[in-house]
């Protein structure tokens, strides 16, 4: 066999919307998991969000979080239980928005854990509502006319921010677009994961991610949408100490 579900995934019937890049990104940190022969001793963390049903897919520990507070958690797991493996997974409105406090702070002490940050530009669970990394011009049920830097500000772009504290080890931003952007996030989960178990410090892979319901398109126009934001949010590494 060339391609079965990993160990690591639960047979779960999917509650995210066709087209949505959440079920991609689970698959690729499944698998990661896998290989890495980690699932034993994994932890992640459920954000609030499209992903606040984390612990349904995932043949691991996972332990729900307040709003936004991901990092937090993540982080006293991991100095209570250091041999652990910790993983956040949360949206761009859990980590960037009521969560920027806790994910800056994590970083800048340079926490032991992994970031996996789906960025989709919208606030998917509560209906579509302007988000931190809102592009400019995009439309949302906030921002009908489309974002306005002088009124609603500018995208945040998290993996820059980051990438300019001292606690951060590697920090980067991928897609699930496409086959060749999907391989090179799973590559970049993988390389996170593996800079945990060496105790490297923290780590944090961004994923453009379509959502074709709060988008207002279908799921192969939002394939071709993620390019578009990848004028704001480029894909790459944006700091990698050990290189």
């Amino acid at each position: 066999m060339k391609f079965k579900k990993p160990e690591s995934h639960k047979s779960a019937v999917t509650h995210y919307c066709s087209g949505c890049g959440h079920g991609i990104a689970h698959r690729l940190v499944a698998e990661v998991l896998d290989e890495l022969n980690i699932r034993e001793k994994t932890i992640g963390t459920a954000p609030v969000g499209c992903a606040v049903l984390l612990y349904n897919y995932f043949n691991c520990d996972i332990i729900e979080c307040a709003h936004g507070r991901p990092p937090a958690v993540a982080t006293a797991m991991k100095r209570l239980m250091p041999d652990n493996i910790v993983f956040t997974y949360q949206g761009d409105g859990d980590l960037a928005a009521i969560g920027t406090t806790e994910t800056i702070h994590a970083a800048n002490r340079g926490e032991n854990f992994t970031v996996i940050f789906v960025n989709n530009a919208v606030y998917g669970m509560t209906g579509g509502q302007m988000a931190p990394t809102t592009m400019l011009g995009q439309k949302t049920t906030t921002t009908p006319f489309g974002r306005r830097s002088e009124i609603e500000g500018h995208p945040i772009r998290v993996c820059e921010l980051l990438a300019t504290l001292d606690g951060t080890t590697y920090i980067e931003r991928t897609a699930v677009n496409s086959p060749k952007n999907t391989s090179k996030a799973k590559a970049a989960i993988k390389k996170a994961f593996q800079y945990q178990l060496e105790n490297k410090g923290f780590t944090f892979v961004e994923i453009l991610s379509p959502c074709p319901t709060n988008w207002k398109l279908t799921p192969k126009d939002s394939l071709d949408y993620v390019n578009k934001m990848q004028e704001y949010f480029p894909l790459g590494v944006f700091k990698d100490k050990l290189q």
